[in-house]
């Protein structure tokens, strides 16, 4: 029998007793319990019988129809094979996480109530219900390995919500498990969405006036990431890719390893273990959602011992505009004399770090550097400006040269690398992030990664893992019209609940609805200067990458410093105002001084902002807002230098596609 129409029988089974959940505790032999968040907004039912299935309400009213857990091992047989009468166990957190590098806040409340089911059979299934969220994981204590051949993940909904998700486009001669996780949201009702539609998470879910709903995961370890499908009904379901079996290596300019064939399982692992959370993140007004950290709460502590060396920073990236400088006595490209100009542009606006993107080496061979680069001389270079240099690496090459390439770069200086072209989260890719993230912990080299899946709490169990792509970003300005403001209005509600995301904004030529075009060397954004610049504070990230034209930039040295002076890691985050898809208004602390971002889709508008959040009475302005003719010429905006207090309101006018960047210096 399928787990569709298993799934299906449960829920028929199951749709009368939703409403007596928090009446009832023992029907007919089965464990039936409910635990509530803190604040006793969210309920969630627990059913154990024959199966294992759970329910969530919000303010009374039905969120998540009861949903079946289930996992299928191999010879050991599967969770719901031995339900027999569990032993309940429940207690309450209210503790405080200290994060070392606080991409929202720097202390984070963990405040939630958890209830824990503990079978004879060797399995416990554990729950906790936060304000913000739900969560629920399976823990096994096998004494031998196991091999896991499926799980059941199943998400069902009492009416038919509209799901946004961005779903796997096939590759022609890969299977539909590799990926990029990089393509636009489509919004569709979820019956629409069919079990050939396969999605990366997060996805969201949204039903008239009920609570924005986001479904994820955490602490993903030794596990392939979870997909969903569509039921053609209002049901998503876990997929998940299957383990390796065979293995070749596509080459080219970028080779990379992609899976020939698989096994019939998703997993061989240890026995005793924790599988990943399955997260339901709870929003009553849009605004919450970019304000949500349940997913780095969920996720294991830091494996890295002590976090001193670990600094977040801004860095230039001259990969997207292919190194076309101007304005500059040297022939530009991939050489010497065009990194040291990076350098002295980073040192004079700002920037910690230059990052050395692909085609310093060859892509094959880390240690084959490129014949017109000499990286002695940039080195020195960089050290005499007191600038660090990051570097680009490919997946495959870093996996075959790890130790020797990351002695190298400690013998450079170079603290910081980024690794590219993974596109898979089976298992094994897994693995590969978890055995780099060690490597570079042990050389104190931090780092992200491309083509990669969502962090999904792997920035807090590796706090020098600083983000990640997982995102449709600013390089797909050269050749597609996808990164609309509308697509740019939907990642900070969607893509970043799952945390840091590298969207490399900050692109100096811009483009309206009617002059945008994809194009290359000369890249502009969809979108307004000032849209651009807000990224820097309404995306989150450790480490931003600067995507625009340094020769242009030189001509702004106003406009540059303003950018230069964001910071990349915030002791408090609030999102002021927001509508999903629309328009987000976030507001960033560091020190005594406050950076509040907003973006706009290509509705032009204007928001009224009050200040009294503000602890400091008096603060020094530095506003940059879209010029009068922003709707015409995207490049077009105003820089204004003001007293301001916390009794002012802040008007923020946007043009179509636009955006608004105050800095406020306490006095």
């Amino acid at each position: 029998m399928s787990h569709t129409h298993q799934f299906t029988i449960l829920l028929s089974q199951r749709v009368l007793l939703f409403g007596l959940l928090a009446l009832s505790f023992v029907a007919h032999g089965a464990t039936i319990r409910e635990i509530s968040s803190p604040d006793g907004k969210t309920k969630l039912s627990v059913n154990i019988d024959k199966t294992v299935s759970y329910a969530i309400s919000y303010d009374g009213a039905p969120l998540l129809a009861p949903s079946q857990i289930d996992l299928v091992l191999g010879n050991e047989g599967k969770l719901s094979d031995r339900l027999n009468k569990p032993k309940v166990t429940t207690r309450s957190v209210n503790e405080v996480i200290v994060s070392p590098v606080p991409e929202k806040r720097k202390h984070i409340p963990d405040v939630y109530n958890e209830i824990s089911f503990r079978f004879s059979a060797p399995f416990r299934l554990t729950f906790r219900v936060y304000n913000d969220g739900a969560a629920y994981r399976i823990e096994t204590f096998f004494k031998d390995s196991i091999i896991v051949k499926n799980e059941l993940a199943a998400f069902n909904f009492p009416d038919n919500p509209h799901l946004y998700f961005p779903e796997v486009v096939r590759r022609g001669n890969q299977d539909q498990f590799h990926t990029s996780f990089e393509e636009p949201y489509q919004i569709k009702t979820l019956d629409s969405v069919l079990a050939k539609n396969l999605c990366f998470t997060p996805v969201l879910l949204a039903a008239g006036n009920s609570p924005k709903i986001i479904i994820t995961e955490s602490d993903l370890e030794s596990y392939p990431g979870m997909f969903l499908t569509g039921t053609g009904k209002s049901t998503l379901l876990g997929a998940f890719a299957p383990y390796p079996k065979a293995e070749k290596v596509l080459a080219g300019e970028y080779s990379q390893v992609y899976v020939s064939e698989r096994e019939d399982f998703i997993a061989k692992t240890k026995g005793t273990r924790a599988f990943p959370w399955r997260v339901i993140l709870i929003a009553p007004e849009d605004r919450m959602l970019p304000e949500n950290d349940l997913v780095y709460r969920l996720a294991s502590p830091s494996r890295v011992p002590d976090p001193s060396w670990i600094t977040p920073r801004k860095s230039t990236e001259e990969w997207i505009i292919t190194e076309n400088l101007f304005n500059v006595p040297f022939k530009s490209g991939i050489n010497t004399e065009t990194y040291k100009y990076y350098i002295d542009f980073a040192k004079q606006f700002g920037f910690e770090q230059v990052l050395m993107d692909a085609g310093w080496s060859d892509n094959n061979d880390l240690f084959k550097i490129t014949p017109s680069i000499n990286m002695e001389e940039i080195v020195a270079y960089a050290k005499s400006k007191q600038i660090k240099l990051g570097m680009w690496t490919l997946a495959m090459t870093l996996d075959k040269q790890m130790e020797p390439a990351l002695d190298q770069f400690n013998k450079w200086g170079v603290d910081f690398i980024m690794t590219d072209f993974i596109d898979r989260d089976d298992q094994k890719a897994v693995d590969f992030y978890h055995k780099t993230a060690q490597a570079c912990a042990n050389h104190k080299i931090m780092l992200m990664f491309h083509g990669a899946f969502k962090p999904a709490g792997f920035n807090r169990t590796y706090p020098h893992a600083l983000t990640r792509e997982a995102v449709l970003g600013s390089e797909y300005n050269i050749w597609s019209d996808k990164a609309t403001p509308d697509h740019n209005l939907l990642l900070p509600f969607i893509r970043m609940t799952s945390g840091p995301m590298d969207y490399e904004p900050g692109l100096l030529s811009n483009g309206t609805k009617s002059s945008f075009r994809p194009i290359a060397e000369n890249v502009m954004s969809f979108g307004t200067r000032t849209q651009q610049l807000a990224m820097f504070v309404v995306y989150e990230s450790p480490i931003q990458l600067f995507s625009g034209n340094p020769s242009q930039g030189m001509m702004e040295p106003d406009f540059m410093s303003l950018l230069g002076s964001i910071p990349t890691t915030w002791d408090t985050t609030m999102v002021l105002d927001a509508k999903l898809s629309d328009y987000i208004v976030t507001a960033r602390k560091k020190g005594n001084d406050w950076f509040i971002g907003a973006m706009n889709d290509l509705t032009p508008r204007t928001l009224n902002v009050s200040l009294d959040f503000l602890k400091q009475h008096k603060y020094d302005a530095t506003i940059c807002e879209d010029g009068i003719n922003a709707d015409r010429y995207a490049a077009d905006y105003k820089l204004i230098s003001q007293a301001m207090a916390s009794t002012d309101k802040l008007q923020i006018k946007m043009a179509p596609g636009g955006g608004f960047l105050i800095r406020l210096k306490a006095k």
